[in-house]
């Protein structure tokens, strides 16, 4: 069983700049915006908008080996459907677009033991502050809570021009969260190469990215 790990944040505080220091061959990344990494890599990024054709995506990576997978962003593939759906009237498309969402992350765990799944999402913030994965339709939002299906859950933060990754809850509404001793420090690089390796160290995952 792989595991699904969630990375939240607005846009622009480093979710996609995290990818920096992997080399091909080291992540897969499945580039739903299908716009261009915004930093200078000889990664090759697969782009697609569809549930199906993410799905096959992510197992055709697995199957030419690699461990780390990347889906950046998530929620784009709900906004883009629903765009597509936009015409049609009724609740019947917002249980449909619940459905395919919550679907994402039931894919790790038919993973090899040694995968992970990386979830990029934009963040949403209701009225007293509680911040959940960016989602379409109040039908949507109220029934889904997706972060609860995820273990660790890593949140961008951006100080004097440093870009971070919360590692712990800050507060009533955060819903960042790690493993007991996963990570010693509450602010850590924004390096997913190396939070890829601190995980597969804690869980002895192996398939480490050196």
């Amino acid at each position: 069983m792989g595991l699904s790990v969630l990375i939240i944040g607005d846009s622009g505080t480093g979710k996609t700049t995290s990818l920096r220091n992997f080399q091909p061959g080291e992540v897969a990344v499945i580039n739903v915006a299908k716009k261009p990494l915004p930093f200078r890599t000889q990664l090759k990024p697969y782009n697609t908008n569809d549930y199906a054709a993410v799905q096959k995506a992510i197992f055709g990576a697995v199957k030419h080996g690699n461990k780390a997978i990347v889906l950046d962003d998530i929620q784009y593939l709900m906004t883009d459907q629903f765009m597509r759906r936009s015409s049609e009237t009724g609740y019947g498309k917002f249980t449909d677009m619940a459905s395919d969402y919550s679907g994402l992350f039931e894919i790790a765990p038919q993973l090899p033991d040694d995968c992970i799944l990386y979830l990029m999402s934009h963040i949403e913030r209701d009225e007293s502050g509680h911040e959940t994965p960016r989602t379409v339709g109040k039908l949507v939002h109220e029934k889904l809570c997706v972060e609860g299906k995820v273990t660790i859950t890593l949140h961008t933060y951006v100080e004097s021009g440093k870009y971070y990754f919360r590692t712990h809850c800050s507060g009533e509404g955060d819903i960042t969260k790690s493993p007991l001793g996963m990570f010693e420090q509450d602010l850590i690089d924004n390096d997913l190469k190396s939070v890829d390796r601190i995980i597969r160290e804690y869980y002895n995952f192996g398939g480490k990215t050196e």
